[in-house]
């Protein structure tokens, strides 16, 4: 099981120790470095940062929204860092939310999630592949435009820029039992939300048979304390936060999954905490359980007995979120 360093996306300005932490971390030999987003700061400008202050570490996407950005920005996105790092690119998306589609990228959300992003990878991979012009007659991506307000004057096009990879990664982030199926179908690999070791059929029987060389890359808080309970507040603000208000109470996928995982009355409990202005009552909600079973917290002994779980299950990369050196040395230390 390798390593990854999980730097999430800003808050109210940028991090200075996003830099240091992911030289640090390819110093202690982590294969790779995640950036996100979410409507703040883009995933992509911060990752092109940190690849000119690094040299080996792979640089990864967990992940880029797909509403964000046409297939086709997306795929310019990626192809260019991954000339300008040296063909370190792993290009991870995800599809979010009605709240974020809607709310902040003002366009509909997908009637059909699934075919939209069979469409939007099936773009992608054309323009990576770059073998002749893109051409998709989609029902959500069309390439070139063919909507009733089209002109009629769009011609397909090949990217003038050859990619340096034609089989660049991309990982999907899924969630329901369907996605994580056509995940593995269409994707080189999977960004696992609350990866529990001990409970992988909660996303259904696809993850029972994998294809050789599918990645299965979960992101996981880890801290390295004496105290177990304060080491989940961060984790328990997490989940308050998305299970809470990542998502209408009507809809919201992290509720939902945290459900499938055997805690349905607590999601709901955290739903109507969120969203009524009770939100460190929600934090507070979260049961200590849950937060601890998608987690690696607590001192250095306690850590080393339940990394064992996570290696013997089908998890290929762990993108720890960890703040601070001597977490991301001791887990290094820990996964020799």
């Amino acid at each position: 099981m390798r390593l990854g360093l999980a730097l999430g996306y800003w808050g109210r300005g940028p991090s200075s120790d996003h830099v240091p932490l992911a030289r640090e971390a390819e110093r202690l030999g982590y294969h790779s470095v995640w950036t996100a987003e979410s409507w703040g700061s883009d995933a992509f400008t911060p990752l092109t940062w940190i690849a000119a202050q690094t040299t080996t570490i792979r640089l990864g996407t967990a992940v880029a929204q797909m509403a964000a950005r046409s297939p086709t920005t997306t795929a310019m996105h990626a192809l260019t860092l991954d000339h300008l790092s040296g063909g370190r690119v792993m290009l991870g998306l995800g599809l979010s939310g009605p709240q974020v589609v809607e709310g902040w990228y003002g366009r509909p959300f997908p009637t059909s999630p699934l075919t939209a992003t069979r469409e939007y990878v099936d773009v992608v991979r054309q323009v990576l592949r770059r073998e002749g012009p893109v051409e998709s007659a989609g029902r959500f991506h069309s390439h070139p435009y063919r909507g009733p307000d089209a002109t009629g004057l769009g011609k397909p096009l090949k990217p003038i820029t050859h990619p340096l990879r034609a089989g660049l990664p991309i990982l999907l982030g899924a969630e329901g039992p369907k996605n994580v199926a056509q995940t593995v179908r269409i994707a080189d690999g999977w960004l696992p939300l609350y990866w529990a070791p001990s409970r992988p059929e909660v996303y259904g029987p696809a993850v029972a048979d994998l294809p050789e060389g599918f990645l299965v890359a979960p992101m996981a808080q880890v801290k390295v304390c004496d105290d177990v309970a304060a080491g989940l507040l961060p984790v328990k603000a997490m989940l308050g936060f998305y299970i809470g208000g990542m998502g209408h109470a009507a809809r919201n996928f992290h509720a939902d999954l945290m459900a499938r995982m055997g805690y349905e009355e607590e999601a709901r409990r955290i739903q109507e905490l969120f969203l009524s202005g009770r939100r460190e009552e929600a934090v507070l909600a979260v049961p200590d359980a849950f937060a601890d079973e998608i987690s690696l917290v607590g001192p250095r002994e306690r850590i080393a007995e339940r990394l064992e779980s996570w290696r013997k299950g089908p998890v290929t990369d762990l993108l720890a979120l960890a703040p601070d050196p001597h977490t991301l040395r001791v887990l290094a230390e820990l996964n020799s």
